[in-house]
């Protein structure tokens, strides 16, 4: 399974030379780029570990690449996300959101479904990399 969360998400992993289009295209728009990573992708987890402090005035789309490779170094077996923060309207919103890097095996998840009083169905997500322990999820074995 295929985890989609962001801009891009339905197509094929973007190049390396796709992605510094992207950032330009976010820099040349005044937003500032920030790069996240996680092990635990699930949709409710909005708040992925920041790899560092959002980039602000970069002119160069290179300043963030370069971060993004030593992020890759260190969590290349994690999810990694690029993020352009407008900043136009007095406050930080997020304008694009991408993810740049995936562990080579994405094991998904389940949906259980609870019947619950009234005939009433509840759902539940969950992942199933979420039943190892945090750093230990994407390892082989």
């Amino acid at each position: 399974m295929r985890v989609t969360q962001g801009c891009f998400s339905f197509l094929p992993d973007l190049t390396d030379e796709q992605i510094t289009r992207q950032v330009q295209y976010c820099l040349e728009k005044g937003f500032a780029v920030n790069i996240e990573f996680t092990d635990d992708p699930h949709p409710r987890n909005t708040y992925w570990e920041m790899w560092g402090l959002p980039m602000f005035d970069l002119a160069d789309a290179a300043g963030v690449m370069r971060e993004l490779a030593d992020c890759r170094r260190v969590y290349g077996d994690r999810y990694i996300r690029i993020s352009g923060f407008d900043a136009s309207h007095g406050w930080e919103s997020v304008r694009i959101s991408f993810i740049v890097n995936r562990p080579a095996n994405e094991p998904g998840f389940r949906l259980d479904r609870q019947e619950s009083v009234g005939r009433n169905l509840r759902y539940a997500t969950r992942s199933y990399a979420a039943q190892r322990p945090e750093g230990d999820r994407y390892q082989s074995g």
